[in-house]
């Protein structure tokens, strides 16, 4: 890694522990009646957490010294490499990989601390079991051509996250929309066939999550607060459980730039855009990583072009 990113790095470390030293004291400073629709805070926090979004913007400069190893030397345009990686497709995965982290984050707490989630029947709780290895399986693959860790290891989330099932899962489908978009933006941007193949074949199981997100709504007891009829996602809206597949194409939420996804995750990493959005910035979840297992080997990446050799 060359000086300019170890200085970059040592800068968003410092900045981090910063947020980390002054959670304890900013919780009993927020206010207590910030509107919970998922369009109203990122809005908010595209404006409030305008500081954090530079720094994202920042890190996304980051590249692998092993990336030119890992995908095709063909490439589309002669643009601004870093070690071998394009730069537009360095920024998507540098995203990518905190999103993926993210949502480990999130499965990981839904299933060992969400009260509801032992009340659900079993094939719910297997879909949040599953859903947790195959996110990890994305970010470890991502890792493996990037070569740089998530530069966020800790996540914000709106109040009650993991003890009221609405909040759990309008946030979970939440999440999975913009993770469909975001990959999207892959499909679209992304200069290799390999990577656009790869974001294409990530993004469908994104969609199978956010419909069995959709699934559970009904399956909450009703000691836990349910049945859900209603989930609200990224678009702010309230929607019908009944169908959960209720798309007839994915939502691309108009994002043609990652810049877009990246904001749409600032609330989670950054503590003035939490705030702003009023999530409990009281404490922050840390990601934890670790080595998958995959539900079944026909479903495994086996290569960039999805084939064997």
């Amino acid at each position: 890694m060359n000086t300019e990113n170890e200085k970059l790095l040592v800068r968003l470390d410092a900045e981090q522990k910063d947020d980390q030293k002054g959670e304890q004291n900013v919780g009993q400073h927020v206010d207590q009646e910030k509107i919970s629709s998922r369009r109203t805070f990122l809005q908010r926090s595209a404006l409030a957490g305008a500081a954090g979004a530079t720094a994202l913007g920042s890190l996304l400069s980051f590249a692998s010294p092993t990336a030119s190893a890992k995908i095709s030397p063909a490439r589309a345009g002669k643009e601004e490499e870093h070690d071998g990686l394009p730069k537009r497709d360095n920024d998507i995965l540098i995203a990518a990989e905190i999103a993926e982290a993210l949502a480990v984050t999130t499965y990981m707490n839904i299933i060992n601390t969400s009260p509801f989630f032992a009340n659900i029947p079993s094939d719910d709780q297997g879909y949040l079991k599953g859903a947790l290895q195959e996110e990890m399986s994305h970010y470890a693959l991502e890792l493996s051509v990037t070569g740089v860790p998530t530069p966020f290891t800790s996540f914000f989330y709106p109040k009650n996250m993991f003890q009221d099932p609405q909040t759990t899962l309008n946030v979970l489908v939440t999440l999975e929309d913009a993770f469909i978009a975001a990959y999207l933006v892959g499909v679209r941007n992304f200069t290799t066939s390999e990577l656009r193949v790869t974001a294409a074949r990530i993004m469908g199981i994104e969609s199978d999550h956010r419909t069995l997100a959709r699934v559970i709504g009904p399956d909450v007891a009703p000691q836990d607060g349910g049945p859900l009829t209603a989930l609200t996602g990224l678009q702010g809206i309230a929607e019908s459980v009944a169908p959960p597949n209720n798309n007839g194409y994915e939502r691309t939420q108009c994002w043609t730039e990652i810049a877009q996804a990246v904001t749409a995750l600032t609330p989670f990493v950054n503590m003035a855009a939490a705030t702003s959005a009023g999530f409990d910035v009281s404490r922050s979840f840390p990601f934890e990583p670790f080595t998958p297992t995959l539900p079944n080997p026909l479903g495994d990446f086996i290569s960039f072009s999805g084939c064997k050799a």
